[in-house]
């Protein structure tokens, strides 16, 4: 049990150990490539500071910010809050996301972002939620998969708390 009665699912140190294993797995598959990491707001920020740090080939990085949530509970709607900054025509693109649950805005950034025509489009996901299986396959680097409980830390968080705890974990009922 940590603070403030959070149970941990996973430490810092596994984190650490896990985005390298992902970076490794990264740079094999886009070696050569002209990469664009896009950072999905804000829960994934931290992971991609991470992630990108880890990666031994050159990236551009950018972001785009959705809403499908409101105080911790899915609106069912994604809506696009802030778009990319620069064109990703001809360019292989890395979606970074946070956490994939019931996929709503996987798909909604997936179709959004193939409409700007790259050359491909993978996904990293921190987390996985095995809410939906036809989710998995769209998911091409996952962390880690979590029971359905909601998540915080690591950039997660709840009514914009504890995206600053180094580990991942679930408030005790």
């Amino acid at each position: 049990m940590g603070p403030n009665g959070i149970k941990h699912l996973y430490t810092a140190e596994q984190i650490q150990t896990r985005i390298r294993e992902l970076a490794r797995e990264i740079e094999r598959d886009f070696q050569g490539s002209d990469l664009v990491v896009v950072g999905v707001l804000k829960g994934a920020f931290v992971f991609m500071a991470d992630l990108v740090r880890a990666l031994n080939i050159p990236t551009r990085c950018d972001f785009l910010r959705v809403q499908s949530y409101d105080r911790d509970r899915s609106t069912g709607v994604v809506r696009m809050e802030f778009d990319l900054t620069q064109p990703i025509t001809d360019t292989d693109v890395l979606l970074v996301e946070d956490i994939v649950d019931s996929g709503r805005t996987l798909r909604y950034l997936l179709k959004h972002l193939q409409s700007k025509r790259p050359r491909r489009v993978r996904v990293a996901s921190l987390l996985y939620k095995e809410l939906n299986p036809e989710l998995r396959p769209l998911i091409d680097y996952l962390g880690f998969t979590v029971p359905n409980v909601y998540v915080i830390g690591y950039g997660l968080d709840s009514q914009g708390r504890h995206r600053g705890l180094p580990f991942i974990g679930y408030p005790k009922s």
